[in-house]
């Protein structure tokens, strides 16, 4: 007997997208749109390998970070794009927010590509430049920003595993 593989899963708030279209859903920025978004851009990069991750979650410690499938189940606040590493100093994200509100914000470099994040590859960030996050996530306090009805700005330094912690790259 041949199983079909599940092209979604299943929760009691109904079905839940596979992975590469969780929080697709009007998520990207389109040209000439004035918002509500956000443009983030990316500083201090480790190279051009990979793929960059911009989440945006609901801006409370319960939900900031939490897994994408328990947010979209619960039908909450959850946008992703990802797109290959652009051949550029600083490029820049853009997400669309649902609404005009304070949100949370995560920026993963996933230099192998493969959708998981590992601490001795990986660099990650939020836009409120934690100056060092340690062997810690980033806090919700640092990771915060305020999206009004137009396209807001904020700068995300990148941190990769410095010795016993992140940190950003030394230039």
């Amino acid at each position: 007997m041949l199983l079909a593989p599940a092209a979604v899963l299943l929760t009691a708030a109904g079905p839940v997208p596979p992975y590469e279209q969780r929080g697709r859903q009007d998520a990207d920025c389109r040209a000439n749109e004035p918002g509500p978004a956000l443009r983030v851009e990316v500083v201090g990069l480790k190279d051009t390998r990979g793929r960059l991750r911009l989440e945006l979650y609901p801006a409370n410690q319960q939900d900031y970070l939490a897994d994408d499938t328990d947010l979209i189940a619960a039908g909450k606040v959850f946008k992703r794009i990802e797109v290959p590493v652009p051949h550029q100093p600083n490029p820049v994200l853009c997400i669309r927010a649902p609404r005009p509100g304070t949100y949370a914000i995560a920026v993963v470099h996933d230099r192998d590509s493969n959708r998981k994040f590992s601490p001795f590859t990986d660099g990650v960030t939020a836009t409120g430049n934690q100056p060092n996050l340690g062997r810690s996530k980033p806090r919700l306090a640092n990771s915060t920003v305020q999206i009004g009805q137009g396209v807001a700005q904020a700068r995300a330094t990148m941190q990769y595993l410095r010795g016993f912690g992140f940190a950003p790259l030394s230039r």
